[in-house]
């Protein structure tokens, strides 16, 4: 009986939804069944028809957060005329036309990046609309919310294991051969059609009061006796690791950035979640307020560390980004620590704007990045004399194989992510293969080689030498640091400057320098781009002599790796064995 009272439950909460949220139902719906059409005639279709097909899905897409926004607006503002709210769907739908025609006209990086910051923007709108004007409960509302997503994604996920059971059991038992792509549908159906409704039908009404509801003791637990300790000493590792830059001056770059920028994120979620918990428990209210005070010489450390990489390599839209959201946390962190009573709204809020504005506009991402890397472009232009007159010239030929690299990627870049007509100083209709004729030199791949190891081993360790006109043979390995060839003769080998050394007593008679053979070896075979090869005796083989000694080298094995220059090569192991004679 239970169970037939919670599915009863489930249904009318389905049918509440439908009537509340109609339209982002029809939305979700024709998603689904445009992405089994993409499956369906996919395969059939030309690239162009299909990548439109993929566009039409994603305004399709665009348009459940939309009309979500649009309802609630609707429930804000108490307009439940019928006329008025048909007349903002179809602005809406309008709005949807217009973004497919103007803005996502074709799928590149540009598209799909403005595509994202539209979409974050609509659902932060949707989760703070409804707390426009209001001082408290918007922490209530978004645990509720997220509390009601994972429940709705626990529904669905059992939904979709038992159907997909059912199908597999049919397929078993009866032959029926039912396709795969079947299993794919009922995902989609589920996830696109019933798991949007369910979660819609949990939405909690305009005036509905959450205060009466007690905060999750689970999610307390989780977040004072677990996470909040965790960040703290997170945060104390940050602060001995930034001591340790300070006192050896070694800034930090790449990963540390992301590290500080992510962790930094999340104690902005956590914060925002234990706020109303201040009042009643101390912990929660010294961690809200020492915290954003301590975080901030962290994140000034952040800032110092992207800004060596803004300095060498500019800034690109992954770049800003990183600036952005971690300026953004930065702002937030002082608002939480200088501001006794929180209004959290301007969390979601804030957000929202900034993801609008970083892919649209004078200050957004693209125009930014474009900006940036035409004046680096600039710098290492006038740095090599290739600008006279404010017209570009060939490259002189002393110019560094780094300054090619660098321009190259500059060139590449622009033509990857936007386009080479805004590049400053390019003539007209110019492309990447014409670099040769305009710049002076070729596209230069500057980190072609880097960590590019090679491996050069001898093809002939097993055949015999011919020793007739040497004294003694000895292998590399067995020198070590120094070994007799009698009471008067010592020889020497160090592997970390590859020097090979023989004595006369305390007199130096012969010196000789492998690393100098390795890296002839590698010169000889830069066309080899086998991570392995095998030589010949005669290409691993170099006769040295004085007059005093004669020796001959044989190397059996050597490894190394290349560099960012092809040129920078460094020799990281060589085998060897070697004859010597002495006169």
């Amino acid at each position: 009986m239970k169970l037939i009272k919670k599915i009863k439950k489930i249904l009318i909460s389905l049918k509440n939804s439908y009537r509340r949220f109609p339209i982002t139902i029809a939305f979700s719906t024709a998603l689904v069944i445009m992405l089994i059409v993409l499956v369906e005639r996919g395969p059939n279709l030309s690239a162009e028809a299909r990548e439109a097909l993929e566009r039409i899905n994603m305004v399709i897409a665009l348009g459940i957060p939309l009309s979500l926004c649009i309802k609630l607006i609707f429930e804000k503002k108490k307009i439940y005329n019928k006329l008025y709210q048909g007349l903002g769907y179809i602005l809406g739908l309008g709005i949807l036309v217009l973004y497919y025609f103007l803005i996502l006209k074709e799928l590149n990086m540009i598209s799909i990046v403005r595509y994202i910051g539209v979409s974050l923007f609509l659902y932060l709108a949707f989760i703070y609309i409804p707390w426009i004007n209001r001082k408290d409960g918007l922490e209530d509302y978004v645990i509720k919310l997220l509390f009601d997503f994972f429940i709705t994604g626990v529904y669905s996920l059992v939904l979709y294991l038992g159907i997909s059971a059912i199908i597999f059991t049919i397929n078993q038992l009866f032959n029926a051969n039912i396709p795969g792509k079947f299993f794919y549908y009922a995902f989609l159906v589920v996830a696109g059609i019933f798991a949007p409704s369910l979660f819609l039908a949990r939405i909690p009404e305009m005036d509905e009061d959450l205060n009466k509801e007690e905060y999750p003791k689970s999610l307390k637990v989780l977040l004072l006796y677990i996470v909040i300790p965790l960040i703290t000493i997170y945060s104390s590792i940050l602060y001995a690791y930034f001591l340790k830059i300070i006192i050896t001056r070694d800034w930090p770059q790449g990963l540390v950035s992301h590290l500080v920028l992510w962790y930094s994120t999340i104690s902005v979620a956590v914060i925002f979640f234990i706020t109303p918990l201040l009042d009643q428990n101390k912990w929660a209210n010294r961690f809200k307020r020492w915290f954003p005070k301590y975080i901030i010489p962290i994140l000034i450390m952040m800032f110092i560390s992207i800004g060596i990489r803004v300095r060498a390599y500019g800034i690109t839209e992954n770049r800003y980004f990183v600036i952005v959201l971690g300026l953004w946390v930065f702002g937030i962190m002082l608002y939480f620590g200088f501001t006794k009573k929180l209004n959290n709204i301007v969390i979601p809020v804030s957000l929202s704007i900034i993801a609008l504005n970083s892919v649209f506009g004078p200050l957004s991402s693209f125009s930014i990045a474009k900006l940036s890397q035409n004046k680096r472009l600039e710098g290492i232009l006038i740095r090599n004399n290739m600008i006279k007159d404010n017209s570009l010239i060939k490259a002189p030929e002393d110019i560094s194989y780094d300054d090619k690299g660098e321009i190259s990627a500059i060139l590449d870049y622009f033509n990857r992510n936007h386009s080479l007509k805004e590049v400053k100083y390019l003539p007209e209709n110019f492309k990447i293969d014409d670099m040769q004729t305009v710049f002076g030199f070729p596209y230069t791949e500057k980190n072609k080689y880097r960590n590019k190891y090679f491996h050069y081993a001898l093809e002939e360790r097993n055949k015999a030498l011919d020793i007739s006109e040497y004294d003694y043979l000895l292998k590399g390995y067995n020198i070590g640091n120094a070994i007799k060839l009698d009471d008067n003769i010592l020889v020497s080998y160090n592997e970390g400057d590859f020097k090979f050394i023989i004595k006369e007593g305390d007199n130096i008679i012969y010196e000789g320098d492998l690393n100098k053979y390795g890296l002839e070896i590698v010169n000889r075979n830069k066309e080899i781009n086998l991570e392995t090869k095998s030589l010949s005796m005669d290409n691993m083989t170099f006769v040295d002599e004085n007059q005093k000694v004669k020796v001959k080298f044989i190397i059996e094995f050597i490894s190394g790796e290349r560099g960012g220059d092809p040129e920078d090569i460094i020799i990281r192991a060589i085998d060897y064995t070697v004859l010597i004679h002495i006169k």
